[in-house]
């Protein structure tokens, strides 16, 4: 009796551990905003890895500083943001694996301004304090010798955008397609600065570099289906909204946005965006470079080792 006992707790323990490990299994993705049309071709390699036997939940943080943490703290496995000045900060191995979107930002203002130097100190509406239009700023600063005014933050182009036109405020940055979007719809009151060429990362994948490690076929399976979806984009923008799941977040937005995707990622095909091979050594350079002009890494830039800010297997693998 006692044997057969031991034997059924031991069943028992089995199951909970086949359960536990079940649930750990689930990679926990922090997105650093809400789903938008900005984040589609995100949701539909979401859906080809998922197709490939990735297991994943998702969570919308308030801004990419909290998704950050969340990866920081272990709450959450695999976030996007640009988290340079965390991972120098807090020595933590953090690592980005691949380059989501190009820094392809746009000032846009009133017809106060004429020039980016005539913003000297202007407030101007960001996304995030420490995310890529705060560096933006910031290297316009250094660049150009001016010093912005006051800096608010709303996260999302579009509701930057709508700060714009509800005369919140003059003067932003904000995506290539809601560039294109507010000047071709509201030309006459607002228009975009001249601008310097950037190709430095807005958002990336990163994550604890053991977690990586510890989940390689997970993660070679997402960094497969990014590149996929990427690589198909190229030819064809169209095939994000093809793919679009109409149950998924993204399909669940407004027709009128679910409408534009097609134009949407035509621009920001066109207006190169993207790198199909997912940035790797090349945009983890072009990131140091900018984000140490930026402010965001400190120290003297020779003294900067690109194998402390990314970690480049996952990509070679898949490649």
């Amino acid at each position: 009796m006692k044997s057969l006992l031991s034997k059924i707790v031991a069943v028992i323990f089995l199951m909970v551990i086949a359960s536990t490990n079940s649930y750990a299994d689930k990679i926990r993705i922090a997105l650093a905003e809400t789903p938008s049309d900005e984040l589609a071709a995100f949701f539909v390699a979401l859906d080809r890895a998922k197709a490939n036997g990735l297991d994943y939940e998702w969570t919308a943080f308030a801004d990419e500083e909290l998704a950050i943490q969340s990866i920081l703290s272990g709450q959450m496995d695999i976030g996007f943001g640009t988290p340079y000045s965390a991972m120098q900060k807090s020595k933590a191995p953090i690592r980005i694996i691949f380059q989501l979107s190009k820094l392809k930002f746009f000032p846009v203002t009133t017809y106060d301004y004429d020039k980016l130097e005539d913003l000297n100190g202007e407030p101007i509406l960001l996304h995030s304090r420490g995310g890529g239009t705060d560096s933006i700023a910031n290297v316009i600063e250094d660049k150009l010798g001016i010093k912005f005014g006051e800096r608010s933050y709303i996260s999302g182009s579009s509701n930057r955008v709508a700060a714009l036109l509800a005369n919140q405020a003059k003067a932003t940055i904000i995506d290539l397609s809601n560039k294109n979007k507010i000047t071709a719809s509201h030309g006459d009151q607002f228009h975009a600065l001249p601008m310097f060429d950037v190709d430095a990362s807005d958002e990336a994948l990163f994550a604890n570099l053991d977690w990586i490690k510890s989940n390689s076929a997970d993660v070679d399976i997402f960094v497969k289906a990014l590149l996929s979806v990427y690589r198909d984009m190229a030819n064809d923008p169209t095939i994000i909204r093809r793919e679009t799941n109409p149950d998924g977040p993204i399909g669940e937005l407004p027709e009128e946005v679910l409408g534009e995707l097609d134009g949407f990622y035509a621009d920001a095909v066109a207006g190169g965006l993207y790198d199909v091979n997912g940035g790797g050594a090349v945009a983890a350079n072009a990131d140091m470079e900018w984000y140490h002009k930026a402010g965001q890494l400190t120290g003297d830039f020779g003294d900067l080792d690109i194998n402390d800010f990314w970690y480049l297997k996952p990509l070679q693998d898949a490649n």
